[in-house]
């Protein structure tokens, strides 16, 4: 019997109302189909990320943003990052590919998870948990970036991170492949920073 080869791992952080998390999330679920890869799931907060600055740059001045993220939390603290990521393909096909932002209970339903949930989004019973799933994602890139994270620890144990990629709409088989290919070769390469374009519009959700 031959020794099972470690595969690379992808440590994804997001915020679940941000958009180009999910059309990012929704690449890397397209490249594990057609590459070797192990995906796991984090929640990040784009409020914790902007509570310090004179003026939200997401225009969130109801705070409606803490709600899915802090539901997130609660997911993962109670029931898995798996369960988390379960929850989150509900709750985007629910409101990026549906434009039905009627609460949480269907996306919980969905996802096989309790609907009483729901009511932690509102509360600040798991923020704790919040913000420490927050803060390793910010500890790897910076406070001067956003969502989604995107970490890979690669077969021989070496880690690097990146912000992003912005990516929209999400690359579908092969071509989501390569683009996981390329993104594993920049996020290797020593002192490397940032490429850049303009961007082709807002996200076709």
């Amino acid at each position: 019997m031959t020794e099972e080869q470690p595969v690379p791992i992808a440590d994804f952080w997001f915020d679940p109302s941000c958009p180009y998390s999910w059309t990012a999330s929704r690449w890397l679920l397209e490249a594990a189909g057609v590459r070797e890869l192990e995906l796991h799931w984090h929640v990040m907060s784009l409020s914790v990320l902007n509570e310090r600055l004179d003026e939200d740059p997401e225009g969130d001045t109801e705070g409606y943003l803490w709600g899915p993220a802090r539901l997130c939390a609660a997911i993962a603290e109670l029931h898995g990052e798996q369960a988390l990521g379960r929850f989150y393909t509900a709750y985007g096909e629910q409101t990026r590919v549906r434009g039905q932002w009627l609460g949480f209970e269907a996306p919980l339903a969905a996802a096989g998870l309790p609907t009483g949930l729901a009511e932690t989004a509102w509360t600040t019973a798991y923020e704790e948990p919040l913000r420490a799933s927050h803060a390793q994602a910010v500890a790897l890139v910076g406070t001067r970036v956003g969502t989604p994270v995107l970490a890979i620890t690669e077969d021989d144990g070496e880690r690097h991170a990146l912000f992003g990629p912005v990516v929209a709409p999400a690359p579908r088989g092969e071509a989501a492949g390569r683009l996981w290919d390329g993104v594993r070769a920049l996020s290797a390469t020593p002192n490397f920073y940032e490429f850049r374009r303009p961007a082709p519009g807002e996200p076709p959700l």
